[in-house]
């Protein structure tokens, strides 16, 4: 892997493309900026495809800005089923316009784009040729596209992406600038979470744009009142071992829930590392939670998990999907204790 601006070389352009573009610490913003522009022409019709959280639709919202004069138009697609009710009232309070991917085709689409990810993160993504791939993840390998923008140091896509508005003079409109603050809070965990100085400059140049008021309420509509119960399973189900703490919740309605019940237990004194885990639909999911110091539970998260199924995320987070049919035979039952079995014995 490159330096944190730069973007891995993996061998060449896919066939009928140009080569990938690589984004480096050297160039301005308005350098990267003119090249990203430079991948679309006034005709194209654009695909812009995220897993939806704030700060993917933040980062969509954001490009469909800087696209607005500059293509035919710009069409928003996520795979993910969206449940999180902050994800929910952010969509609705801001209106950022979004429509289901499995309900278009891509092939359609003479132009696409990934924010905030990468083809190999969901296997949804792995037949779409992209054009444009923008994201803070660490690099993963297996694709090209022909304009890369990954820094891997920055704690959100969204800094980023007010680095791109920034550079093309644009002033964002309240919504827009709403959902980046928003996003940029998240993603930092409140600037809990080692980022770049950048985050903090997107921020700054962020607060006096966005409407602070619309931000509390879209925080604070974090769960349902049907999903306190899934915090009674997991009180019950938790069990601590040497500073980890494990819980098995069962099937759940939504991936999201998991993520809420980690967070909450990440705040035990005596826990060093969470591991919170359920079924969705035929998949196992688990999320992964540390401090972070000395450890990274992305890392940790790809080794154990990321043959059998997609795994990765940060130091301090990190979530895995695996395949129940890829589970070992006696797990593969959704039999509880042995899943409980299977995962401690792999973490």
């Amino acid at each position: 892997m490159k330096n944190n601006n730069s973007t891995p070389n993996y061998g060449g352009a896919l066939p009928g493309r140009g080569p990938e573009r690589k984004c480096n610490s050297k160039k301005t913003a308005r350098e990267r900026l003119h090249e990203f522009w430079d991948v679309f022409v006034k005709e194209d019709q654009v695909l812009v495809v995220i897993n939806a959280d704030p700060d993917a639709l933040a980062c969509a919202f954001a490009v469909k800005r800087l696209l607005r004069y500059r293509v035919k138009s710009v069409v928003i697609a996520y795979p993910n089923e969206i449940r999180r009710r902050n994800n929910l009232v952010m969509l609705d309070l801001l209106k950022i316009p979004v429509e289901r991917l499995h309900t278009l085709k891509p092939a359609e689409f003479s132009k696409k784009v990934m924010l905030d990810s990468q083809p190999s993160h969901l296997p949804a993504f792995a037949n779409i040729p992209f054009d444009v791939v923008l994201d803070h993840h660490p690099a993963t390998k297996g694709w090209l596209a022909t304009f890369v923008d990954i820094r891997k140091d920055y704690g959100a896509t969204a800094s980023m992406m007010v680095e791109y508005l920034r550079a093309a003079g644009i002033r964002p409109s309240v919504a827009l600038a709403t959902a980046l603050f928003y996003a940029i809070k998240v993603d930092t965990q409140n600037f809990e979470k080692k980022v770049a100085l950048a985050d903090a400059i997107s921020f700054r140049h962020l607060f006096n744009l966005a409407n602070i008021s619309l931000v509390r309420k879209i925080e604070l509509s974090s769960m349902r009142y049907s999903e306190l119960k899934y915090f009674r399973t997991a009180l019950s189900e938790a069990k601590l071992n040497k500073q980890r703490l494990y819980a098995h919740i069962g099937k759940v309605p939504s991936p999201d829930v998991l993520v809420l019940i980690a967070d909450f237990l990440k705040q035990v004194h005596e826990v060093a590392w969470v591991f919170v885990s359920g079924i969705y639909h035929d998949k196992l999911v688990v999320i992964f939670r540390c401090d972070g110091y000395k450890k990274n539970a992305g890392r940790l998260a790809e080794k154990v998990f990321g043959s059998p199924g997609s795994a990765g995320g940060h130091r301090e987070s990190a979530r895995a999907e695996v395949p129940l049919r890829k589970l070992d035979k006696d797990a593969a039952t959704i039999n509880t204790n042995a899943l409980v079995r299977f995962i401690t014995q792999h973490i």
